[in-house]
């Protein structure tokens, strides 16, 4: 009986090799997308074998694939060393999305419902930039007869309410310095934290929580939780929150509404931004 010769292999590619495409995808097209990602991901130019390597894929799969979406002109080639960049087509297929999107719409479903699955009043605000407020945009009220009621278009304090201090959290600490120093910290309640100090070490337990609570601390006997919503760029730019009586909204149900809404504002986001 012969003895069978071993087939020589060639050398497998370094790096995460790309998963093979779930059924109903083209290979080549989830492999050009996943190249387009990673030049995304290098933030400028990136040689072709490091691509390769990234991709787990052959120097030679990469630049025909790489060929290819230049004759689209999704990538580039650019410098001395050909190294690989975004092309422009790839910006007027994705500012299309951008045109596309509207909060509102994309956030109004969600609204109802945050608030039939509480049973709270739950309001989407955004960050005013021109005087860092925390504007109410819209709103879902709750069939309670004791329930929270702001108007759209009202203001909120930023560090006084919940979703203003989403947005404080996501700030640097000498924005915040600069910020207090120039609105300074307005009392509302006794409960209103009235010392930087006291709302700083407040804003690292939001960053750690993921959520945000406004614990009597804009009107008393009323509570609210909050969660950011990120743009395209990583920025905290608008945020969903939940209010209520803290007759409803006891110390063991807040968790449970801060997970609630973290997980609410997680799918906005990546509905929004694709974050």
């Amino acid at each position: 009986m012969a003895t069978p010769v071993p087939v020589k292999r060639g050398k497998k590619p370094r790096g995460t090799p790309v998963a093979a495409p779930a059924g109903g995808q083209v290979q080549s097209l989830t492999r050009g997308l996943t190249l387009l990602e990673l030049i995304a991901d290098s933030h400028g130019s990136v040689a072709l074998t490091e691509l390769a390597q990234q991709a787990g894929l052959p120097n030679s799969t990469t630049h025909r694939l790489l060929s290819t979406m230049q004759q689209q002109g999704f990538v580039r080639q650019v410098g001395d060393l050909g190294l690989w960049t975004i092309g422009a087509h790839a910006f007027v297929v994705g500012s299309s999305f951008l045109q596309s999107r509207n909060l509102l719409a994309l956030v109004h479903p969600v609204l109802r419902s945050l608030m039939e699955q509480s049973g709270e009043t739950v309001n989407l605000a955004v960050l005013d930039l021109s005087d860092y407020q925390a504007v109410i945009i819209d709103q879902v009220q709750c069939t309670q007869l004791m329930r929270m009621s702001a108007p759209i278009g009202g203001k909120l304090p930023m560090h006084a309410s919940g979703a203003g201090k989403a947005f404080l959290a996501h700030l640097g600490d000498e924005q915040v310095t600069a910020l207090l120093h120039q609105k300074g910290l307005h009392y509302y309640t006794p409960k209103t934290l009235m010392s930087p100090q006291s709302l700083k070490e407040n804003l690292a337990q939001v960053r750690k929580a993921g959520f945000s609570l406004d614990d009597e601390e804009h009107a008393l006997g009323l509570r609210c939780v909050a969660a950011p919503i990120y743009d395209e760029h990583g920025e905290a730019f608008a945020a969903l929150s939940i209010s209520g009586p803290i007759a409803r909204m006891t110390d063991d149900r807040i968790t449970e509404l801060g997970a609630l809404v973290i997980r609410e504002a997680r799918q906005v986001t990546l509905a929004y931004s694709g974050r």
